[in-house]
């Protein structure tokens, strides 16, 4: 016997914390909730780059502010905005989240930094 199809719930979120993760390769935007829970997220893969053009400011840009229209539908309009790594991506992503009209309440830098950790990786030769 089949089971019956739950219906998908909605939820109404008033507030939310973006994500945004910008590695060399990509960057990834992701919007929770306040505990956490993942709401909506889009990279630079998403909408439909491939190869080093996943990794401009533009298509972080694009990627902002499709997630922004998918965060609307969820009710939210304040958002914190939390960002990690060293990527090209970050500032372009922020301005468009506040563009596509979610109010930005504070910006928090996340990347790791060693405190003399691991030895690193060795120096690029181009």
């Amino acid at each position: 016997m089949a089971k019956p199809k739950r219906k998908k719930v909605r939820r109404s979120v008033a507030k939310g914390i973006v994500h945004i993760n910008a590695t060399f390769n990509n960057t990834m935007i992701t919007i929770t909730d306040l505990n956490g829970d993942t709401l909506c997220w889009d990279s630079g893969g998403t909408i439909g780059y491939k190869g080093s053009k996943k990794s401009t400011p533009y298509a972080a840009q694009r990627a902002a502010e499709r997630v922004a229209d998918k965060a609307k539908k969820f009710g939210i309009r304040e958002v914190e905005v939390r960002t990690k790594g060293p990527g090209s991506g970050r500032e372009s992503a922020i301005r468009a989240i506040q563009a596509a009209g979610l109010e930005v309440r504070a910006i928090e830098d996340r990347t790791p930094l060693p405190h003399n950790g691991c030895r690193p990786r060795k120096k690029r030769r181009v």
